[in-house]
């Protein structure tokens, strides 16, 4: 067999294909050297890679690995503006000793491994740019272990956000991270996602206590201590942190221990329609400078507001309007909800409505998550597609950035909706366009990328929760100075000397 396998490689005549999105996945630098396979091949019946079909088999059964090309379709695809781009299999571990075997035969035969969660993601993280193996971490989808009494729990990356508030709804506890999508945890780590309770309770780096992470080499860690899930420690490097926001080229998240709140007694909606964008924002940074304590400050224009109401059948003013949510003690809250009215209303606010009925907070909360897709969807032109942005600018300049942005659309006559966490300085502007018209689409592009230089010379970053991915390399390289980079790019090598997990993401690497 060993003979037959070494002739087959030297007689047979390698073809490789490019993508429809002209990426070549001929790579000098990841070509395998393994006597048995290369990895730069896309066709799913090549004999050249049986014998990676078979291991992988081996470690995980037949039912959890496919060379179909629908299923690597599905897997190579993300919710961002990029086509897919396929790994040559899709691999389904169970548990952490599967993602290990899996990564230490990836790694002696030089295959890339990209990483999959829910396939959310925004920046083209899952495009497989260098074929090789999809590992698909939705199966590992177990909750661990709750502790009540300690405020955390453990679980395995491919758990979702709301699956575990799911489980979690008789404790009285609750995960306060929440993106839009039903994102997995692994996957929210990856990226340091946050949401609309960011501005109360921070991102995933605030809340991810410890990791159990899969080196490239197939060396499990766990990254804040074998056993420790307390709130703070002074000893070592803080690993949970480097591993947090990595988006998977340093290694695979197995399991996760988190923090958890108490559900507050009393909680408050208040939404607040301005006459103009301007008015909306200032009037955050006036709530922000008055230490005012609220749990969500959501910002839509008034494009979104359109969208939503058609999307999630709404009936909400179509103006620029702050979405903002109080909680705590009933009567702190009712306090607090009448202040801010105040304010709001002094500022220009149109209207102050409030409620504190959980399905009518659900309703128009449902609404905001919605929100990417409302917007996308309200473009009923064939085929368009949607690009999303994604800075974070200092509080004191979210005025000033998201009126550069609504200029940006009005001069080149481009349809998008901008809304986002103002009360952290992140916000958003989904952008819809038909990409077979090129100028539109360059227009596009073009805006995006002045709006995320925008926002590093106003103090800010090109990314607050989507991450760097493929789009945006050359932005990170504008965010920080040449050493800095060196150092990440150190570190990238000595976790992944051959750079073999997620090739092509976050950092250049020769």
């Amino acid at each position: 067999m060993l003979r037959y396998l070494i002739n087959l490689v030297r007689s047979k005549s390698f073809h490789y294909l490019q993508n429809d999105i002209k990426l070549c996945r001929i790579d000098n630098n990841l070509r395998c050297t393994s006597r048995y396979f290369r990895t730069t091949a896309i066709h799913n019946d090549l004999k050249e890679n049986a014998f990676l079909y078979e291991q992988l088999c081996d470690i995980v059964s037949v039912d959890n690995v496919s060379k179909a090309e629908a299923v690597r379709e599905q897997y190579g695809r993300d919710e961002s503006h990029f086509s897919p781009v396929l790994a040559d299999f899709v691999v389904w571990p169970l548990n952490t000793d599967h993602v290990s075997r899996i990564s230490r035969l990836c790694y002696d035969s030089n295959v890339a491994i990209t990483l999959f969660g829910t396939g959310t993601g925004l920046e083209g993280g899952v495009n497989a740019l260098k074929g090789g193996v999809c590992l698909a971490t939705n199966k590992m989808n177990q909750i661990i272990e709750v502790n009540v009494e300690d405020f955390d729990c453990t679980v395995e990356a491919g758990v979702t956000w709301r699956e575990l508030n799911q489980y979690l709804s008789d404790t009285g506890l609750f995960f306060p991270i929440d993106p839009g999508a039903s994102a997995s945890l692994g996957g929210m780590s990856a990226t340091n996602a946050s949401g609309t309770n960011a501005v109360r309770y921070g991102t995933m780096k605030e809340n991810v206590l410890n990791m159990e992470v899969v080196l490239p080499t197939g060396e499990v860690i766990k990254t804040a201590g074998i056993n420790s899930r307390c709130r703070k420690s002074a000893a070592g490097l803080n690993l949970t942190e480097l591993f947090v926001g990595s988006e998977g080229i340093l290694g695979t998240v197995t399991q996760l221990t988190l923090r958890l709140y108490p559900i507050p007694e009393s909680t408050c909606l208040c939404v607040c329609p301005f006459e103009d964008n301007a008015s909306a924002i200032h009037t955050v940074v006036l709530l922000l400078q008055n230490g005012i304590p609220l749990s969500r400050i959501e910002y839509v224009d008034s494009q979104s507001i359109h969208a939503s109401n058609q999307y999630s059948k709404g009936d909400l003013l179509v103006k620029p309007s702050l979405f903002m949510e109080i909680a705590g003690n009933q009567t702190v809250v009712e306090s607090i909800a009448e202040l801010v009215k105040e304010i709001v209303l002094d500022n220009g606010a149109l209207d102050f409505k409030h409620s504190s009925i959980m399905e009518e907070r659900s309703r128009l909360w449902k609404a905001r998550h919605d929100l990417y897709y409302a917007c996308r969807n309200f473009d009923t032109r064939p085929n368009t597609r949607a690009l999303i942005t994604d800075v974070c600018v200092p509080i004191s300049k979210l005025p000033e950035i998201i009126l550069i942005m609504r200029n940006y659309l009005d001069k080149y006559n481009i349809k998008g909706s901008s809304f986002g966490h103002v009360g952290d300085g992140n916000f958003h502007s989904v952008i819809t366009y038909d990409p077979n018209d090129s100028v539109e689409t360059g227009n596009v592009l073009m805006i995006s990328e002045m709006i995320a230089e925008e926002a590093i010379r106003l103090g800010g970053t090109c990314t607050g929760e989507h991450g760097i991915g493929r789009g945006k390399i050359k932005f990170l390289q504008k965010e920080h100075d040449a050493f800095s980079l060196e150092v990440m790019k150190k570190i990238k090598q000595t976790m992944d000397p051959k750079n073999l997990f997620n090739p092509g993401k976050v950092l250049i690497i020769p």
